[in-house]
C-alpha cells in the first residue's frame, strides 16, 4: 500500500530513514524476483539521541547522495517508509451498496476517527472484504484505512528528491515488513521490531495488519539500563547486547531469561497488552489466535531472545529474514544474516513492485 504512488519496471531502492541511521537496498526485478543490486547503511555517531529529519533535511539528503553514490547504486526509482509512529491505521467496517456509498462512508469514518482535518492528511484505503448484514441487508465492506500528515510527506518527498532520487511510493513500515518477513504466509503473526528508540508490535492477519502499536523503548533504552546496572559506557553495552558470553556475566547459572524480562520490561507489557486484545476477539463463535512471532529490528539479536518469547508467550518465535526470497550471491550471506535484522523494511520497500 503507497500514500502516493507510480509504477514502473527494472530495478528499485528501497529507503529506511530510521532513528538511528540511513538503510538503503537496491533490488532488481528479474522476472518477479527480488535479485540483490546493492546495499548500504549509515549508523548515526550519537546513538542516545533521536534523529529529526525535519531540521536535518539538507544533512540527511547530503549523506543519502554519498551513500547512493559509493554503494553504486543504478538506479534513482525510489520506494521509502514512513514509521508506524507517525501513521494512523486503522480497520473500519461500512454499510454500502455501490462505490459511491463506499467512498462517502469511508470519508465520514475518517474525519470522525483521524485527529486531524483530512485536508492536511494522505489518506489512502484498501478494502478487504464484504459480507452480509443481517439487519438491514447491505453489504459491510472491511477497509484498511491508513493516513499519514501531508507535512511529513512532503518533508520525505523533499529529502529523497534533494538526494537525486524519483520518489515512486511512501508506505507504512508495517506492510514493508510484512512484505519482507511475512510474505505470502496466511497464518496469523506477531512482528515484534525493537529499534533504537521504539518497539512496534504488529498483528498480520492473513497478511493484513489488524494491529499496530508503537512504544517509546527500544534498544538505547536496554543499553542505558546495562550501561547504569554494571557502570559501562553505553557504547560497550551497544556491544555487550549481541554477545552471549558477556551476557551471562548477569546470569552465571546460564539461565538469561531473568535479565531478558528486567530489560524488556516495558516491551513484554506491550507485547502482553497487544495479544491479548487480539486473542481476546472473536470470529464465527470462535477466538483468535496468534500462530507465530517474527522478532526483527537491531535490538532483536539479543542472545537467545526467540526461545525467551517462545516460553514467555507459548507460541514459536523466530528471528526474521528479509534475505529469504532475495537472490543474491552466496559469499555474501554471513554479513547479510549480521544486518538483516535492521534491513526488514528496506528490503520490503524495494520488493514492493516487485512481488
Amino acid at each position: 500500500m503507497g500514500l502516493f504512488s507510480k509504477k514502473t519496471e527494472a530495478s528499485y531502492v528501497g529507503v529506511d530513514l530510521g532513528l538511528s541511521g540511513i538503510k538503503i537496498v537496491e533490488l532488481l526485478n528479474e522476472k518477479g524476483r527480488a535479485r540483490l543490486v546493492t546495499y548500504a547503511y549509515a549508523d548515526y555517531p550519537d546513538i542516545q539521541s533521536e534523529r529529526n529529519y525535519a531540521d536535518r533535511a539538507a544533512e540527511t539528503s547530503k549523506l543519502m547522495k554519498r551513500m547512493l553514490s559509493q554503494a553504486r547504486v543504478t538506479t534513482k526509482r525510489c520506494i521509502a517508509a514512513l514509521p508506524i509512529s507517525s501513521v494512523f491505521s486503522s480497520i473500519i467496517s461500512v454499510p454500502a451498496t455501490n462505490e459511491k456509498e463506499l467512498k462517502e462512508a469511508i470519508s465520514w469514518q475518517a474525519k470522525k476517527l483521524i485527529p486531524m482535518p483530512l485536508e492536511e492528511i494522505s489518506l489512502d484505503s484498501k478494502t478487504l472484504e464484504a459480507e452480509g448484514d443481517e439487519a438491514n441487508g447491505k453489504k459491510v465492506t472491511h477497509v484498511l484505512l491508513t493516513g499519514a500528515p501531508r507535512a511529513l510527506v512532503k518533508e520525505y518527498v523533499g529529502i529523497l528528491a534533494d538526494a537525486g532520487l524519483e520518489p515512486l511510493a511512501l508506505e507504512t513500515e508495517a506492510f514493508a515488513q510484512i512484505r519482507s518477513l511475512v510474505g505470502r504466509d496466511r497464518s496469523t503473526v506477531m512482528l515484534i521490531d525493537i529499534g533504537a528508540f521504539r518497539t512496534n508490535i504488529t498483528i498480520v492477519e492473513r497478511g493484513i495488519p489488524f494491529i499496530a502499536r508503537s512504544i517509546a523503548s527500544g534498544g538505547v533504552a536496554i543499553s542505558t539500563t546495562i550501561s547504569q546496572t554494571i557502570g559501562i559506557p553505553v557504547e560497550e553495552a551497544e556491544s555487550m547486547k549481541r554477545d552471549i558470553k558477556a551476557m551471562q556475566q548477569f546470569a552465571p547459572a546460564g539461565d538469561l531469561a531473568p535479565i531478558l524480562e528486567t530489560l524488556l520490561k516495558p516491551i513484554i507489557d506491550e507485547v502482553r497488552y497487544s495479544f491479548n486484545l487480539y486473542q481476546g476477539q472473536s470470529e464465527a463463535g470462535k477466538l483468535k489466535r496468534i500462530d507465530k512471532i517474527i522478532l526483527t529490528g537491531g535490538s532483536s539479536l539479543l542472545p537467545r531472545l526467540p526461545e525467551f518469547f517462545t516460553q514467555l508467550m507459548n507460541v514459536n518465535a523466530y528471528l526474521g529474514d528479509p534475505w529469504a526470497r532475495v537472490v543474491y550471491p552466496e559469499d555474501l550471506r554471513p554479513i547479510l544474516e549480521d544486518i538483516g535484522s535492521r534491513f526488514a523494511v528496506t528490503v520490503g520497500c524495494a520488493m514492493r513492485d516487485i512481488e
